[in-house]
């Protein structure tokens, strides 16, 4: 076949990332200065729309007739006008009105149940329906935030721990730095082999979390998850006395249709799990299901409500939207990013970043923060970035610091795995961060300078493991 002709081609790689950072910028920059409103009979939806003939201040009528109540000018003072979706505030970025911020008051009337509360599924159902992303007018719509009424907030469940009671049930000080890790391999593993792994990390004081994968299914033939869970707690259980009477929770991965899970995570709470994994992305509602099936837990299982390919999502779903509900829910664990020079690994980074962990962090009415997870690419190269970004934040006691590759996966000098290997080396990676040696060196130059320290000070496990995962600064 033919090449494309270079105009296809100049559309085809057209890269939309600058126009996502700059549109991030502008509308931050507008919220900050023009808040949404609060109301307390309603929920403000705040979208970023681009039309394409239709002017901001003139499409509300249309969204209020298919989100809400299906009839255009309903009757003053009845019923159907009090359920009705109304404008809160519009934005126009230019003269053509047609594109800018538009604030969407939903009232409460038309979704509330009668014990006053209301689910997270409910409300992006409404304020993120068909007459919000599925229709041609709309050139570009964003849902970039919520304002949710402090009563209704009250409502939601929240962590079950939130990052003080974790440190609480594990015994973990809050000026300790926590860890977790990711079993490897992710997949094709059985109950003996999710045993050794877990006691390869196990008595290691540096951990207070270890999770599978979300490859790793429950229900499998070779590999049931009650039995790798029983496995694992025997493993943890083994090496209580070399942990110094630290805890450390195990999540193993839940997954399957929703008359499954349940099921699923009482047969692994049974078999000891202190802690649950979700592929929340795809999970609508599951999070919120098994928080409420086992708060009469004296424990509940702490939710690690992981956001594997949220990505298809935060294009129209901005991420604190998302995290904002999920918080809501109950997850008390939840993947961001982490610091490191140089182009992003995964996302999020920028001010997407900061707004993600701002959501999960803040304080909310009658709702404990969740744990920022730091993973994705972290490791002893990064590691002194990311505590020094936590403690100048003041998050250092709600964040866990996870590494799944950086740990399993750096090879001893027989060329096998060695969990030890990459936890002593990330031991090290730390008190090299305590010393202060690089305290003053900038990031771009953070690498290189650990390097130089692991050679002058023979850190040899910290050397392997920079050599393995940067084998190019290394040479």
């Amino acid at each position: 076949m033919n090449f494309l002709d270079s105009k296809t081609m100049d559309l085809l790689w057209h890269d939309a990332e600058p126009r996502e950072v700059r549109l991030r910028d502008v509308i931050t920059d507008r919220l900050r200065e023009r808040p949404a409103p609060q109301m307390d009979e309603h929920i403000v939806a705040s979208y970023f729309f681009a039309f394409r003939s239709t002017k901001l201040a003139d499409a509300i009528e249309e969204i209020s007739y298919h989100a809400t109540i299906g009839v255009k000018h309903p009757p003053k003072g009845s019923l159907l006008e009090q359920c009705a979706a109304k404008a809160a505030g519009v934005d126009e970025f230019d003269s053509t009105g047609r594109i800018g911020l538009l604030h969407i008051a939903f009232p409460l009337k038309m979704m509330l149940q009668p014990d006053g509360h209301l689910t997270s599924c409910d409300i992006l159902h409404t304020v993120a329906g068909a007459i919000i992303f599925d229709v041609y007018e709309n050139q570009d719509a964003r849902l970039v935030n919520l304002q949710i009424p402090e009563n209704l907030i009250r409502t939601f469940p929240g962590p079950a721990h939130g990052p003080e009671g974790i440190r609480q049930i594990t015994n973990f000080p809050a000026e300790q730095p926590a860890f977790g890790t990711i079993l490897k391999p992710t997949a094709g593993i059985t109950p003996s082999d999710v045993e050794r792994l877990v006691s390869e990390i196990a008595d290691c004081p540096l951990f207070l979390f270890v999770k599978e994968d979300e490859d790793l299914y429950p229900n499998l033939d070779y590999s049931p998850v009650a039995e790798r869970t029983r496995r694992a707690v025997a493993s943890i259980e083994r090496a209580r006395e070399k942990r110094g009477g630290q805890g450390l929770i195990f999540a193993p991965h839940i997954s399957g249709a929703p008359h499954e899970i349940c099921d699923t995570v009482k047969a692994v709470v049974e078999a000891g799990a202190t802690g649950v994994m979700f592929s929340e992305t795809f999970a609508g509602g599951t999070v919120r299901m098994v928080r409420e099936a086992t708060k009469h837990l004296p424990r509940p299982p702490a939710i690690y409500g992981h956001n594997a390919g949220i990505g298809v999502k935060t294009r129209s779903l901005w991420r604190e939207v998302i995290d904002l509900l999920a918080r809501l829910d109950g997850i008390d664990f939840r993947q961001t990013a982490p610091v490191k020079p140089g182009t992003p690994f995964l996302r999020p980074y920028g001010a997407e970043w900061l707004a993600s962990e701002e959501t999960l962090s803040r304080p909310l009415p009658g709702i404990k923060p969740t744990t920022i997870v730091r993973a994705g690419a972290l490791d002893q190269g990064n590691i002194g970035l990311n505590l020094a970004d936590a403690e100048k934040r003041g998050l250092t006691k709600s964040v866990l610091f996870l590494a799944g590759s950086a740990i399993n996966s750096i090879k001893n000098s027989a060329g096998k795995p060695d969990p030890r290997l990459g936890a002593e080396a990330m031991i090290q990676a730390i008190e090299v961060h305590r010393s202060g040696e690089l305290r003053n060196v900038p990031n771009e130059q953070h690498l290189s300078q650990l390097i130089q320290l692991a050679d002058r000070k023979n850190l040899k496990p910290l050397r392997e493991a920079l050599r393995q995962r940067y084998p190019k600064a290394s040479a």
